[in-house]
């Protein structure tokens, strides 16, 4: 029998979707399940989005530049200028979905054997980008007891090797909802120039930054214009995930130009979905406004309701929405299991994302769930309750 691949059996399942066969046997048994398990909002995309597809008037729908639509790059460009993130069109490439800029990046900096450093816990296909690209992570742990903010940067500098090529980070976190200060950002960066890194950050929920704190962009540190690669996306900005349409940002040039071989290598990113992205980049900003004072209200529910639950530890997300929490339990992906085979409130039940499968380290977060905040406010609430008498019959 032909065999797989090592990279195929290397690479890791979802802590965001693996559960799903267990889903969808509760369904079929009649169960309503509350899904906190993935960030998809549930919050309209704009209409000047949708409204931009319905009414094309295509005649044939064609490739579009390996680039992406120049329209929408100059479009792209001024939005991140209005951010003080001063990137020129040609500095842009755009991908299909903040994913294939991930491995866009990971092709370009890195061969076989190189190294990655990633706080932990961090978005779980950053396991799987690695090792479809054979690069190994390292990883340094952030502390729930601390937000999860940015661990010393001396636990950094300790696994640097000739092997490092990168440092990568999450701004704001999935999964955490960390959003790093610009001290630490600074802190970073001193480090990159100082060992010759890259840095790679991963901004798709830059708009998301709560309690008066402005997100600060890697882009922002001037003196890192050859070190630092933006990834972004448009999936959670304008609640599109299924665009798939997001891009790689920098202003070192000859990355750039590397990064276009494996862009025309796929041939281009999807027409109608630019045609999407473009236009909601028009979007009011009071469309934000509204949409962040509706996290804020559904992650004060979230933090006040959980902080309630004997037992409970929760780190308080600061953007983004998703919210890394300890349960005392020993492990979150039997209790995730059992939630969805053997658990229901008047037929209702929950499901989570076991912590484990967002950190490298063996055996780390195992008591660790992420819920996604991105349902509303009475459903959370529900949820709240769910899981509360869920421990209670779970730990007799």
């Amino acid at each position: 029998m032909p065999q797989i691949s090592q990279k195929g059996l290397a690479m890791p399942e979802s802590p965001i979707r693996k559960l799903m066969p267990y889903a969808d046997l509760a369904t079929k048994a009649g169960k309503k399940i509350h899904f906190l398990n993935i960030g998809q909002p549930d919050i309209n995309t704009p209409d000047v989005a949708l409204d931009a597809v319905k009414n094309h008037n295509l005649k044939i729908l064609s490739y579009s530049p390996s680039q992406g639509f120049e329209s929408y790059l100059n479009k792209l460009s001024n939005y991140y200028k209005k951010k003080q993130i001063p990137l020129q069109p040609d500095e842009i490439l755009i991908t299909t979905g903040g994913s294939e800029a991930l491995l866009f990046a990971m092709g370009c900096i890195t061969d076989p054997g190189d190294e990655i450093i990633i706080p932990e816990p961090f978005y779980a296909n950053y396991n799987g980008f690695a090792t479809a690209s054979g690069v190994h992570v390292r990883a340094v742990e952030s502390k729930l007891e601390d937000d999860f903010a940015l661990p010393p940067i001396a636990e950094f500098e300790k696994l640097i090797t000739e092997k490092t090529k990168a440092i990568l980070i999450c701004n704001p976190g999935n999964p955490t909802g960390y959003l790093y200060t610009q001290d630490e950002i600074e802190q970073l960066a001193d480090l990159a120039l100082k060992h010759d890194l890259f840095i790679l950050a991963d901004e798709v929920y830059r708009e998301f930054a709560y309690d008066g704190v402005k997100h600060y962009s890697i882009m922002q540190v001037e003196r890192l214009a050859e070190h630092a690669i933006m990834i972004d996306s448009v999936s959670k900005r304008y609640s599109m995930c299924g665009a798939r349409i997001g891009c790689i940002a920098s202003k070192n040039k000859d990355l750039m130009v590397n990064a276009m071989k494996f862009a025309q290598a796929r041939l281009s990113p999807p027409t109608f979905a630019q045609i999407a992205a473009e236009a909601a980049l028009d979007t009011e900003d009071d469309y934000f406004d509204e949409v962040i004072a509706e996290y804020v209200d559904r992650r004060n529910t979230l933090v006040e309701g959980l902080k309630s639950i004997k037992g409970v530890k929760v780190a308080v997300p600061k953007g983004a929405f998703y919210c890394t929490v300890e349960l005392p339990v020993e492990d979150t992906e039997d209790f995730a299991k059992w939630l969805l085979s053997e658990f229901e409130v008047n037929g209702e039940t929950i499901m989570v994302a076991p912590a484990a499968g967002f950190y490298s380290t063996p055996y780390t977060g195992m008591k660790q769930i992420r819920i996604a905040y991105v349902l509303e406010k009475e459903t959370l609430l529900k949820a709240i309750h769910i899981l509360k008498l869920a421990l209670q019959s779970y730990l007799n």
